[in-house]
């Protein structure tokens, strides 16, 4: 059939379904197996042992899914429609969720719409091979993005787009057809500037696309199980799930569209929420506003944990001491131990504004 004429029709289906482009690639992840393999053996994935186990898939997609040939990487916009990150993480008392996390877990919207995609093209070309990807397999996704010629990996580890920043998804699909692939740029445009690496609050890079995810506050809050580190719990404010620090100074996020999906639109005020009001979530409460959300990979413990650290930051608060002694004697072991580290922190600064009140008198 003609492929190219296919392609026109992949690009418009995809359209149709949500997603902003679509680019093709072989599965020849050139250096990036390499690079993978380095980071492993530094042990800058943490605890996460997944990474470790699944490499070799990683590395060949066609072991992953026998008789692949091509891979379609799909991006998809979730920046927030009238959305202001920075004044948030400048208010101490509120809660900063990333941006990607505020609406509808972004697995179940990406998936089934790459599935219909795949669908289609198989009713298209017929009897072909397709299997649909959204961060749910050992898939190199930015790389297999970088090779298509969606963007190129930054600094911050992250894919960044010339027309679009970095404020999207990534989702792939695998299959069997021959179909001509795109000729990418993969030239590096992040040049001399290097605000993300500084920016950092926890210095979670230890060189450019050289993250260490055991000091990375998204891995803290999000990925970790346990205790959260004391000497990185001061660096990590209000952020309670994700960060997006290295993407909001990022100079290529001026180009970052504002998504069209309603099911990436902020829940439950969750954009700016008050940290004490969030605490205070029964473990119900917790189920019923993050169902179909993201924010449930932290679980409930972990979210008390994230709140109890942020609540620790804040300015300090009667209204917060008392939010803290009132959960004290319900929460498990782990978190209580966050809970007496920011009621040590909010007492001390309760009693530095006394001394300064009485010296000022």
């Amino acid at each position: 059939m003609d492929m190219q004429s296919l392609l026109a029709d992949i690009q418009h289906w995809a359209a149709e379904l949500g997603f902003d482009r679509v680019a093709i690639t072989d599965t020849d992840l050139g250096e990036h197996p390499q690079h993978l393999r380095r980071w492993l053996d530094a042990g800058h994935h943490a605890s996460m042992d997944w990474m470790e186990r699944h490499a070799d898939l990683r590395a060949e997609p066609e072991q992953l899914v026998p008789g692949t040939v091509r891979i379609l990487s799909a991006r998809m916009h979730y920046a927030p429609p009238d959305d202001d990150p920075l004044a948030v993480l400048q208010r101490g008392d509120l809660a900063y969720i990333s941006r990607y996390a505020l609406g509808r877990d972004y697995h179940k919207v990406l998936r089934p719409r790459l599935a219909k995609l795949a669908a289609r093209i198989d009713a298209a070309v017929g009897g072909a091979g397709f299997r649909a990807f959204t961060d749910s397999a050992p898939v190199l996704e930015k790389a297999i993005a970088e090779k298509s010629g969606l963007g190129w990996i930054g600094k911050n580890t992250l894919l960044l787009s010339r027309d679009a920043g970095s404020l999207f998804f990534l989702g792939e699909i695998f299959t069997d057809v021959p179909l001509p692939v795109d000729v990418a740029d993969t030239r590096d445009h992040c040049g001399s500037c290097h605000a993300c690496l500084d920016v950092c609050p926890t210095n979670a890079f230890v060189g450019p696309r050289q993250l260490d995810a055991g000091r990375c506050i998204a891995y803290l809050t999000i990925e970790h199980r346990g205790s959260i580190p004391e000497e990185l719990r001061p660096l990590m404010g209000n952020r309670v799930f994700g960060c997006d620090d290295c993407q909001l100074v990022c100079p290529w996020n001026k180009f970052a569209r504002t998504t069209a999906e309603d099911d990436f639109h902020p829940r439950h005020q969750l954009e700016a929420s008050d940290l004490v009001e969030l605490f205070l979530w029964s473990e119900a409460t917790f189920l019923d506003r993050t169902a179909g959300s993201a924010i449930r990979r932290t679980g409930y413990s972990g979210w008390l944990r994230n709140l109890a650290v942020a609540l620790g930051n804040a300015p300090a608060s009667p209204r917060i001491v008392a939010a803290l002694e009132a959960r004290r004697s319900d929460v498990d072991a782990m978190v209580g131990e966050h809970v007496d580290w920011a009621l040590q922190r909010q007492r001390e600064g309760l009693r530095a504004g006394a001394g300064i009140a009485r010296g000022s008198a």
